[in-house]
């Protein structure tokens, strides 16, 4: 299938099942030089637009795709009549994830995932190990555990109905009435914050959180091969400390490092932190 671009000068991924990817490259390396590529993967909510920050230090080093995860941002989801066909499970999701690259003839990744869009990650780097150079996973999840997903109902039958009902501007205003929810203290970002996240269509958002509430990557973490690193919040309602320094004790090639405040979202509030990790962490692969 084709790569497209749209009237806005957007650009997709067409996959065989129909549906749309939207991402975003950027690549401000020497032209003449040999590059690898980055790709990000948003967390829940969120999409491409909200990592615009990391684009200034990566890109000068690397390609980087911003992806858009199924019915967030820019990218598609299936209508009433596609879901009778559509497969909405873990082997579409990450099959859409490989058909992306191979569209963009990327053979190798350096996988940057946030929150669930690490859990993603996990699972990628197991069932596809010869399409990783490394795997980096921020305040992420292995699995959400039923306090995570009662909250996130906002006091709906359950999640996916809290985002068809409230919508994902709705979703999103729910959330950041939740004390340290929204990361950033400025009083102009969450206006910004949440006109991005109403970007995407609620029922989009609902399908996806279908999906997230039975996703776990606990059975693939042993299977992980590529060189690993964690970027584990100390201050996150999300995870644990103690449980993102256990998996170095799972994947085989994992170090941790433990970012000082700052809540969940750290790739915002501790971005430098962050960077500078990934970075060194990158640089240090070539010594392997």
């Amino acid at each position: 299938m084709p790569l497209e671009r749209d009237a806005e000068g957007r650009t997709y991924a067409v996959h065989p099942n129909g549906q749309r990817t939207h991402y975003i490259c950027d690549d401000f390396t020497d032209p003449w030089k040999p590059r690898e590529t980055v790709l990000i993967q948003h967390g829940f909510g969120r999409h491409a637009n909200f990592w615009y920050h990391w684009i200034p230090v990566l890109s000068s080093k690397f390609r980087v795709i911003r992806r858009d995860l199924r019915g967030h941002g820019y990218s598609s989801f299936p209508s009433p009549e596609e879901r009778q066909t559509y497969r909405y499970d873990l082997d579409t999701i990450i099959g859409e994830v490989v058909d992306t690259l191979d569209q963009l003839e990327i053979e190798k990744v350096h996988f940057l995932g946030e929150s669930t869009g690490g859990m993603l990650g996990e699972i990628f780097a197991a069932k596809h190990p010869e399409r990783l150079l490394s795997l980096t996973v921020c305040s992420t999840p292995t699995h959400l555990p039923p306090s995570a997903l009662k909250l996130f109902a906002f006091g709906r039958k359950d999640w996916p109905t809290a985002c068809r009902e409230l919508g994902s501007r709705g979703w999103a205003e729910a959330l950041s009435r939740i004390p340290g929810t929204i990361p950033v203290d400025d009083r102009k970002y969450l206006p910004w914050y949440l006109d991005q996240i109403a970007i995407s269509d609620g029922e989009g958002l609902a399908q996806y959180a279908e999906f997230l509430s039975t996703l776990d990557a606990r059975p693939f973490l042993r299977q992980i091969q590529a060189p690993t690193l964690v970027l584990a919040p100390t201050e996150s309602v999300a995870v644990r400390l103690q449980d993102q320094r256990e998996l170095a004790n799972i994947i085989e090639m994992c170090c941790v490092q433990a970012v000082l405040g700052g809540g969940h979202e750290i790739y915002v509030t501790r971005d430098e932190s962050c960077q500078g990790h990934f970075l060194e962490f990158v640089d240090s692969l070539c010594w392997l």
